[in-house]
């Protein structure tokens, strides 16, 4: 099967990304960390499947994620973790926006990146 018939599978646990606000690649993406150009060799991963970044989704709807050790975020500096945490936090707020907006993927970036 070619991988595009596929769908997007997750390379920690096999199973299929169901939707772009599950999708730590489009994540990625959106804050940009991954060029258009690459999101179809990059790998996909559910954002449970990351904890490393999705830590860092601070939203009443998404649920708190804590990474321990070396990885968590706890040992940043104060305005280096805000920061962060204000990039992903948006970013995955973007990604609930871009199909009810009807965007085309080039219009999925934050506004400014």
């Amino acid at each position: 099967m070619a991988k595009c018939d596929q769908g997007y599978l997750c390379e920690v646990c096999g199973q299929a990304v169901p939707g772009i606000t599950d999708s730590d690649l489009y994540l990625r993406y959106v804050i940009g960390r991954v060029e258009i150009a690459a999101l179809h060799r990059e790998p996909e991963r559910h954002l449970h499947c990351n904890p490393v970044l999705s830590q860092f989704i601070v939203d009443d709807k998404f649920p708190p994620v804590t990474v321990e050790g070396d990885f968590s975020k706890c040992h940043m500096d104060d305005e280096s973790r805000r920061r962060e945490e204000e990039l992903v936090t948006r970013g995955w707020q973007r990604l609930k926006e871009v199909g009810r907006l009807g965007l085309s993927v080039p219009e999925y970036p934050l506004p400014g990146l």
